[in-house]
């Protein structure tokens, strides 16, 4: 069994740290907070994978003299 995680709480007025392992609700919290930040960043990767295509498409038709796309347009302006 792996071993809980712990806080520092430290106590300025009298200068005393304590080391404290995480209440059940922290652990939860703390689950739930990783769980979404993967979720963000899946889709910040999807968005970035997205554009990417996009500004590739818009170059091949633009050096081809196609007419672009409005996202890949909107991709290029600046």
């Amino acid at each position: 069994m792996t071993e809980r995680p712990t806080k520092i709480v430290a106590d300025l007025s009298t200068g005393e740290t304590k080391i404290i392992p995480l209440t059940d609700e922290e652990m939860t919290q703390r689950e739930a907070d990783a769980q979404a930040a993967a979720e963000r960043k899946a889709q910040d990767d999807a968005d970035a994978a997205i554009l990417a295509g996009l500004k590739a498409s818009a170059k091949a038709k633009l050096i081809a003299g196609e007419p672009l796309t409005e996202a890949e347009a909107a991709t290029i302006v600046i």
